[in-house]
């Protein structure tokens, strides 16, 4: 990167990376926010991710539920998947004869209908038994707790090392999840609850919950150390836990340093209204990013630059 991506956009993206390991680094101790949009998981992002985590250069993770489930179902499914070469010459025909074989295409890969039904029955025992408690937990907490079933071990298809989420599970960083009802296990958890399966939608922590989560955990954070964005996509798994920071300042009227490295991958680019490519000088007036702070927008496919930007900083 550092002999080839000299201008431009690369430029951007070595910059940007060399920017992360410094802010990371034992003299900065620089604490790391990670968010997770698209479809990254069924892309496997976990290889590189996974690592970031276990080295500690990555103190959180802001996902969407997509995210978060499709880490699982790649981790006890993988090898079921269909991957389609010339995906762009698919025909309608082509969709509706992978739908009607049970498949769900993202992409160039397929994900089985027989993984989202495995992990439903396993989900919703968990579900029930929280309602029976009276309880209430985010998103990641069952996710975590599938994670601890010894019987699921049996099927695993990829090296556990490979899963982001086991790695944020057994680092003890939080997994935060906005918007669980956009996802698939949102909208069986709807439909377990609507039909009765499940007692209460009390039981998965509202997105009001997991902010307030949030505002603990920035606090507790910025006592000691500046904390940086890293954001791969746009969308509600960025927006969500960027707003922390304007909540505590402007609703809050507390004294708390702002978001202090900033940079996004995206194919997004800046419009009239479109806020997932608005360049980073406008969260400024926000009260989301200090103005001093780094600042990048790699406008490219975050499958291949985000293990880029892992790599470098992983040191691979």
């Amino acid at each position: 990167m550092r002999h080839h991506y000299r201008h431009f956009n690369a430029r951007e993206l070595t910059a940007a990376a060399e920017a992360y390991l410094d802010f990371v680094s034992p003299e900065t101790g620089g604490k790391m926010m990670v968010t997770l949009a698209g479809a990254m998981s069924t892309a496997e992002i976990g290889v590189s991710l996974a690592e970031m985590i276990r080295q500690g250069k990555v103190h959180a993770i802001t996902c969407t539920a997509a995210n978060l489930e499709e880490d699982l179902f790649n981790l006890v499914a993988h090898d079921d998947y269909k991957v389609i070469q010339d995906w762009r010459a698919l025909s309608i025909e082509d969709e509706v004869e992978l739908r009607d074989s049970g498949f769900n295409r993202v992409t160039d890969t397929c994900i089985p209908e027989t993984v989202v039904r495995h992990i439903e029955h396993r989900m919703v025992k968990l579900w029930q038994a929280a309602a029976a408690a009276g309880e209430s937990h985010p998103p990641a907490h069952y996710a975590f707790a599938l994670l601890d079933d010894e019987d699921l071990v049996q099927y695993y298809h990829v090296p556990r090392e490979h899963s982001w989420l086991a790695a944020a599970k057994d680092a003890g960083i939080p997994v935060i999840v906005p918007g669980f009802e956009d996802s698939t296990m949102g909208n069986i958890f709807a439909a377990r609850v609507y039909e009765g399966t499940v007692a209460t939608d009390r039981v998965v922590a509202s997105g009001v919950m997991q902010m307030t989560d949030l505002i603990r955990w920035y606090r507790e954070t910025a006592e000691d150390s500046p904390i940086g964005f890293f954001q791969i996509g746009g969308g509600i798994a960025g927006d969500f836990p960027i707003c922390v920071v304007p909540l505590l300042v402007q609703d809050l009227q507390l004294e708390i340093p702002y978001w202090s490295y900033f940079c996004q991958i995206s194919d997004a680019v800046t419009s009239f209204g479109g806020y997932s490519g608005a360049v980073p000088n406008e969260k400024v007036t926000w009260h989301k990013l200090l103005p001093e702070a780094p600042k990048f927008m790699i406008q490219s496919d975050a499958t291949i630059c985000a293990p880029l930007v892992f790599a470098y900083v992983l040191g691979w």
